[in-house]
């Protein structure tokens, strides 16, 4: 199997940012364009190797060049930002709601839709395998803590809430194995149960981890506003 030219443009990017010296040129023109002299001189390295640098970044069209306008002798050293952006978070197209599944749904999976909802102003729901009959205390205690909108009653199953078009996405080990019928997960996160450890600590860790997955998921389905 062929690896897809996204994929290899992607890596010959990454190729280029790999050289300190790379990375450094890069990094002094995100604000601003500059002649090689002048980047030599800012990063004091020999204009020799500001040259060869400077093809490596262009052959990976990070880097353009352009005369100027008032010496034509000189030339200006101009970043693609657009380049750069196709390194982000892969896009998942299509996604309507979200469903967060776990075992019992009386934690990870509530707080992960909670989550969504606040992050994202979207769409979004919880279900269990074997869901409980209310939402675990320390879960609602945390929600509390973070202001988060968490409906302690409200648990249900996978096959009541999960609908074709859904992003399901398992926050439990236990759920992303056990469903391997009509409901399977799309995204799996390897979350610890906290209710394991039964402490607060436990679920300001599962709040944490998920949160920080929730700010990684979001730019790969929210819409990309205009430059």
């Amino acid at each position: 199997m062929s690896i897809e030219s996204s994929f290899l443009a992607r890596a010959r990017i990454h190729a280029a940012l790999g050289d300190p010296a790379r990375l450094a040129i890069v990094d002094a023109l995100t604000l601003g364009d500059a002649s090689p002299g002048e980047i030599a001189q800012t990063l004091d390295l020999p204009t020799n190797l500001v040259a060869h640098h400077v093809k490596v970044l262009t052959d990976a069209e990070l880097v353009t060049k352009g005369r100027s306008e008032g010496d034509r002798r000189r030339t200006y050293l101009r970043l693609r930002p657009e380049t750069l952006a196709t390194l982000a978070t892969p896009r998942l197209t299509g996604v309507g709601r979200v469903v967060f599944v776990c075992t019992h749904n009386s934690a990870r999976s509530q707080l992960a839709a909670a989550l969504w909802k606040r992050r994202t102003h979207r769409a979004a729901a919880s279900a269990g395998t074997q869901p409980a009959p209310r939402v675990h205390p320390r879960a609602v205690a945390v929600a509390h803590r973070h202001h988060l909108d968490l409906d302690p009653t409200g648990t249900a199953h996978v096959t009541d809430v999960v609908r074709a078009d859904d992003l399901v996405i398992a926050v439990c080990d236990n759920a992303h194995e056990e469903l391997t019928g009509p409901v399977r997960p799309r995204l799996h996160w390897s979350v610890p149960d906290p209710a394991r450890a039964d402490t607060d600590e436990a679920f300001e860790a599962a709040y944490a981890d998920l949160a920080d997955r929730v700010d990684r998921l979001a730019p790969a389905v929210l819409p990309r506003g205009p430059r």
